[in-house]
Formats: C-alpha cells, sequence, structure tokens
C-alpha cells in the first residue's frame, strides 16, 4: 500500500507541480515569493473542496446527473471557486505583470488538482496507473493551464483599463470555463484529452510566458526612467508646473498649503521608493543581487502616515494626474515586504 500510494502521488501529483516550478525556474525577475506561492497552494486546495462541497447541492437543485454536471456545470463551479483567489491577488496589488499572473495562475490550479487527486487517491485506492497518468498529466495540468488563463488574460485588460472594475475579469473567466468544459467533453477518450493537454496548454504558457519577459524587460527600463526624470523634476521645481502640480496646486486653495506641502512629500517619497524597487528587479534580471539600501520599515511608515494624513479623497483626486500604475503598487508591496 506505500509503495501504491507513493506512485500514486508522483503520478498524480508531480506533473502540475513539476509545471509550476519550471515556471518559477525561468522567471528571471523573480517576482513571487515562495511564501505567496504556497499560499497561493493552500488556497486552491481549499477551493476544490469548496468545489465539491458544493457539487450535491447544485445537482440537487439543478436536477441533473453527474455527467451533465461534470461536463457543464462543474467546470463553471471549479473555474469560479479559482478565480476568487486570483481576483483577491489582484485587487490587493499581489499580482503586477503577466509573469507573476501565470505563476500565481498555476498556482491556483494546482493547489486544485493536488486536492482533488489525494481525494481521488481515497475514494479510488486500487485505481490503476492507466488513471494516474491522465489524471496527473492531463486533469492536474488542464487545472493549472486555465486558472493561468484566467489570470493573464485579467491582467492584460486591467493594464489596458486600470480602471474597468469588475468585468476585466468576466472574458479569462468564460476562456478558462469553457476550456474546461471541453475537457471535460473527452471523458471517453482520457488518453487523448490528456495529451493534447500536456502539449496545448503548456506549450502555449510558456510562448506567452517568454513574451512578457521581454515586456516586463522594455517596461521596467521605460518607467525606471520615466521616475528619475519625475525626481528631477520634483527636485528642481519643475514639477510644481506640471499638469500634476497645478492640481496640487488647487487642491491647496481647496483645503491648505499643509494639504499641498503634504502631497508634494508624498509623490517624492512614492516615486524614490519604486525606483529603488526597480533598481533591485533590474539587477535581479542581471543576475545580481542588492538589497534595500537607505529604504526601510521608516520610510512606509512615513508614506502610510502620509497616506493617511492626506485622506483618500485628495489621494484619488490627484492620482490620475500622477499617472501611477498597478505594476508600481506591486513594486512597492515587493519592496515593503522585503524589509518588515
Amino acid at each position: 500500500m506505500p509503495t501504491q500510494f507513493a506512485t500514486e502521488a508522483l503520478l498524480g501529483l508531480a506533473p502540475v507541480l513539476l509545471f509550476l516550478a519550471a515556471l518559477i525556474y525561468l522567471d528571471s525577475f523573480k517576482l513571487v515569493r515562495m511564501s505567496l506561492v504556497v499560499a497561493v497552494l493552500v488556497a486552491g486546495a481549499l477551493a476544490a473542496a469548496l468545489s465539491y462541497a458544493a457539487a450535491g447541492p447544485l445537482m440537487d437543485a439543478l436536477h441533473v446527473s453527474f455527467p451533465r454536471y461534470s461536463r457543464f456545470v462543474a467546470p463553471f463551479v471549479e473555474e469560479a471557486s479559482k478565480a476568487v483567489v486570483i481576483v483577491q491577488l489582484l485587487r490587493t496589488n499581489r499580482i503586477g505583470f503577466l509573469i507573476d499572473a501565470a505563476i500565481l495562475g498555476v498556482a491556483a490550479g494546482a493547489g486544485f488538482s493536488v486536492a482533488e487527486n489525494v481525494y481521488y487517491a481515497y475514494v479510488f485506492p486500487d485505481a490503476d496507473v492507466g488513471m494516474w497518468l491522465v489524471r496527473g498529466l492531463g486533469t492536474a495540468i488542464m487545472h493549472g493551464g486555465v486558472s493561468a488563463i484566467f489570470a493573464v488574460t485579467a491582467q492584460t485588460l486591467r493594464d489596458r483599463e486600470p480602471d474597468a472594475g469588475f468585468s476585466i475579469f468576466i472574458p479569462g473567466f468564460l476562456i478558462a470555463a469553457s476550456i474546461h468544459s471541453i475537457f471535460n467533453q473527452f471523458q471517453a477518450w482520457p488518453v487523448a484529452s490528456a495529451a493534447g493537454t500536456m502539449v496545448i496548454l503548456p506549450l502555449g504558457l510558456f510562448l506567452a510566458f517568454d513574451k512578457s519577459e521581454h515586456e516586463v524587460h522594455n517596461w521596467l527600463i521605460h518607467d525606471y526612467e520615466t521616475h528619475e526624470h519625475l525626481l528631477a523634476d520634483i527636485n528642481d521645481g519643475t514639477f510644481a508646473h506640471s499638469q500634476a502640480g497645478q492640481m496640487i496646486k488647487r487642491l491647496a486653495a481647496r483645503f491648505s498649503a499643509e494639504m499641498a506641502a503634504m502631497l508634494f512629500a508624498y509623490i517624492k517619497l512614492h516615486t524614490l521608493l519604486v525606483l529603488r524597487a526597480e533598481e533591485i528587479l533590474l539587477a535581479k534580471e542581471n543576475g545580481k543581487k542588492i538589497g534595500p539600501g537607505k529604504v526601510g520599515k521608516e520610510s512606509f511608515k512615513e508614506l502610510h502616515a502620509l497616506e493617511k494624513k492626506i485622506g483618500r479623497t485628495a489621494l484619488l483626486t490627484v492620482w490620475p494626474y500622477l499617472k501611477f500604475s498597478h505594476q508600481e503598487l506591486f513594486e512597492l508591496h515587493q519592496l515593503e515586504a522585503s524589509v518588515a
């Protein structure tokens, strides 16, 4: 029995975890922390437990058999449960680029498939090697791949339309659930289904991954230069005459001169911190490791204190003029976590 369980675990769990490990290894920027990957794996496993708990009541409520539920309902329920994990990561700026969207999407799917396959090992202890090959190389890879597609699609739309709201999640969800449903239609041909999944989804993700790495590099270079210019403009007084600077002056007239001073201080500190975060990322890309330098807990305490004093209303008013992006918030989160 221990030998049999070890074989089942190897065949059912290893492929998708190796797929995840390969993506992490290929990430030149090492944007995603292992602690977050582990947390997302656990969240994906919890999503599987919730999906399975909902299956019985949903079949009763919809008056459908298990085969029909598996083909047409379960894909939408299961993709929705995994999507919740990714949506929360995006809303809290834990995902900044397509690279980490792909990694964390696969992690959510991997956690789901690990829990699912452990459950199958318990329910079907006498299942043969063929079934575990299909589940490990087919179903598990499918779960990781479609979750990554959802995450990458949502991140892409978020970059294009930062203020679009919940609508950015709908296209990726429909794509992921539809691919999942198509996969489940071929239960009579499990080997062919697994083979197709194992080739198409990982290959597509690796190609997207390679393309996104080049895009991240170009974006970082451009953004770093932009922030250098912004900091120079702040230091020599040019920024005060810019569109954003004029907006801050109008806010000062509405609130107080102290408000204007705090906003200028906030923008300068924000820019300094983002510049340092980008320096660290560019060094990582070149295989170097540099520390946060003079940036420490006190820097972020000062930043958050300024945010609190300025208030959400004033920040939201001036934010569009500053052109700060979700990626920059992600970079700040990464840097803050490194000095915590």
